[in-house]
This record gives C-alpha cells, sequence and structure tokens, in this order.
C-alpha cells in the first residue's frame, strides 16, 4: 500500500465524492480514481461501491480509511523526528583526517565547538582514491590532493578549505639551507623521501621532476610527515612538507621553491544529503574558519 492511496481513500470517507476529493487534493477525478484502483490491486476485498451515482466506502473500505488516519498521524510523528534530528545540536558529527590535518585542526575544533555539536575524530591515512569511500562511515572526510593531480568523483559534495603550499625540507645543517628560497635545479639531484604510491603528496613530488626534467632519487617511502622530518633531519635526503599543517621539527628548515608551485588542496569531503543536518554545517563553518588565511 502506498501513503498516497490511503490519503485518497482518507478523504473519500470524509468528503464523500471523487470531486470533492480532487478538489482538495488538487488533482482530477481521474487521478483519484487511478490512486483507488492502485489501492484496490493490494486489497483481497473491495473497498468501495456504487450507490446510485456516487462511490462509497464498503465496510472493509471504512475500516482501512480509519487505519489510514493512524498511518498519516505516524508518517507525521516520523517527519517531524527527522526534522528535529536534522536540525538538533545534539546529535553527534563523525569527522574524519588524514594524519597531518587531525593533528592540526582536531584539538582546536574540539575546542571551538565545545561540544555543540558533540565530534567522533578518527584519522585515516589512506591512498588518494579511497577518500572518497570514506564518506559512507563519516559523516565529513578531510581530504586532500595534489593540487594538479584528478579531482574527487562527482558521487561526493566538495567543500574546499585550504590550498597549501608544499616546500622543500632540508636538514639545518645542508649547504642550501642557508638560502631564501631553492630552485629545481638546487636540489633535483638529491636524495629524496616521497609516500608510498598512490597516496596524495606522491603526485606533488612528480611535479618537482616533470620540472627538473629527470627522475628524482626517491630512497625512502614514508607516509608519516613527522617520521619524513625526523630522517630529513639526519641529513640523508630531502622532503616535501606542507607549510601550514606542518611545524618543521628541531633541525630541520623549509624552503619555498622559486621556480615551481607545488601546492596539495585540502577538502572535506561528504555525501551531499549529510548538507541536510544542522551540526554537519556547523563544523564545516568551523572548519572554514581554522582553514581561512
Amino acid at each position: 500500500m502506498d501513503e498516497r492511496q490511503l490519503t485518497v481513500l482518507r478523504e473519500l470517507a470524509e468528503r464523500g465524492s471523487l470531486v470533492a476529493v480532487a478538489r482538495a487534493l488538487h488533482v482530477t477525478p481521474s487521478a483519484v480514481s487511478q490512486q483507488l484502483a492502485a489501492l484496490q490491486r493490494s486489497c483481497p476485498v473491495p473497498l468501495t461501491e456504487k450507490r446510485g451515482r456516487s462511490l462509497a466506502l464498503t465496510p472493509a473500505g471504512e475500516a482501512l480509511a480509519a487505519a489510514a488516519v493512524d498511518v498519516a498521524t505516524a508518517m507525521d510523528a516520523a517527519r517531524r523526528a527527522v526534522a528535529e534530528h536534522l536540525e538538533s545540536p545534539d546529535a553527534a558529527v563523525s569527522v574524519a583526517a588524514f594524519h597531518s590535518a587531525a593533528l592540526a585542526w582536531f584539538g582546536p575544533l574540539l575546542a571551538a565547538l565545545a561540544g555543540t555539536p558533540p565530534l567522533r575524530c578518527a584519522d585515516q591515512d589512506v591512498a588518494q582514491d579511497e577518500f572518497a569511500a570514506l564518506v559512507a562511515d563519516y559523516d565529513v572526510v578531510i581530504a586532500h590532493r595534489p593540487e594538479a593531480g584528478p579531482a574527487w568523483t562527482r558521487r561526493v559534495h566538495v567543500v574546499p578549505l585550504l590550498l597549501e603550499p608544499l616546500h622543500v625540507a632540508l636538514a639545518a645543517g645542508h649547504p642550501l639551507a642557508g638560502r631564501d628560497e631553492l630552485t629545481v635545479a638546487d636540489v633535483a639531484g638529491e636524495r629524496w623521501i616521497s609516500v608510498h604510491e598512490g597516496f596524495p603528496l606522491a603526485g606533488a613530488l612528480d611535479v618537482v621532476a616533470t620540472a627538473a626534467r629527470r627522475p628524482l632519487d626517491v630512497v625512502h617511502r614514508i607516509n608519516e610527515v613527522f617520521v619524513a622530518a625526523s630522517v630529513v633531519a639526519s641529513g640523508d635526503a630531502l622532503a616535501l612538507l606542507p607549510a601550514r599543517t606542518t611545524r618543521p621539527e628541531p633541525g630541520v628548515v623549509v624552503r619555498p621553491l622559486a621556480d615551481v608551485s607545488v601546492n596539495r588542496r585540502v577538502d572535506a569531503l561528504l555525501r551531499p544529503e549529510a548538507l541536510a543536518r544542522r551540526g554537519v554545517r556547523t563544523v564545516l563553518d568551523a572548519l572554514r574558519d581554522l582553514t581561512r588565511p
């Protein structure tokens, strides 16, 4: 049975004619007849009968029309419950983020929201093509990708948060550390740290290799930026590190590249319907405030 069909039957019980029902529902009498016919096909006994020139309800039809009142009451309560959930400031919002974003923003985000809405935080270090799938498990997913890389799938709603430069990190004792900025030619022959294949910042290092017109000597594969920074501090290799979300480790300096722009996009991904929730919108507003230059 369809809710609309039950509504038509209830209206017929209360208004007494197809014309009156059609007028009340702003449809044609033919449309009312079609709804009644569809409802009749789902019932084993007649719901209506001809009485002279009018259409009246049988005892079974009267019983079902009375039950339709209960159905309408229950559906109204269900809709109000959904509306209250969507507007509730107390419904928890789950947020996932890659490691450096989690470190940079989870604490300030929790402090800024002060429990309204309650947050459920999780770190997720995944390959670039796996970020979009996380929206099935979290309300908001903070993801990143190289500026020059492929865009996110259209199946997710994207809220841009930050275009973050990536700078060259090198040991404080490195011969190039005294310069204010570097060039691709300065660093192309160095040993490098990259992330594992398929992870977002691998594409960022490709930008440097393309500008250098030669492959880079990648000697370490490390996803965690703070582990990478500790290796940089040893003087063994260079790395590209985010300029805003990562603080330099002791013994490490960061320098921009003067002749090529290497950036990553940091975005919030979510299912489109999640925007209907007041709590999700509040979290997104707070994230925009935190990531504003």
